[in-house]
């Protein structure tokens, strides 16, 4: 599955619109984590455990999506877009959206032969 952040797909062209596709999840924080990131926050620094938290709630919404894409049957889905918000006091929801299509390649652009088209060279 083709899946971009823009609206076309370089060397693809999209044949049929299949329709809007989205996946989400919730997290919450974790005590363990919110205890170690309190004290990385004391001395700054990347906070570890919360990058691995969003990293796997993007890799979750975008299976969602994808699997939403499939269903619908589509082989490409463009012009993703993601957005978080907080949804309760340590939850915050990831939301993974875009536009399901079916893109087919492009056939291959061939080089004109030497000399103008049609044009003699006597």
């Amino acid at each position: 599955m083709i899946v971009v952040n823009t609206e076309t797909i370089p060397g693809h062209e999209v044949v049929e619109l299949k329709g809007l596709v989205q996946g989400n999840t919730i997290r919450a924080k974790h005590v363990g984590r919110d205890i170690g990131a309190g004290l990385k926050n004391l001395v700054g620094g990347e906070l570890k455990a919360y990058t691995e938290l969003m990293t796997e709630a993007r890799r979750e919404a975008v299976g969602r999506m994808l699997s939403q894409a499939a269903a619908l049957g589509a082989n490409a889905v463009v012009n993703v877009r993601f957005t978080t918000s907080q949804v309760a006091n340590g939850a915050a929801e990831l939301y993974a959206y875009g536009t399901a299509v079916i893109a087919a390649a492009r056939p291959a652009a061939h080089d004109a032969p030497s000399g103008a088209a049609g044009v003699s060279a006597n």
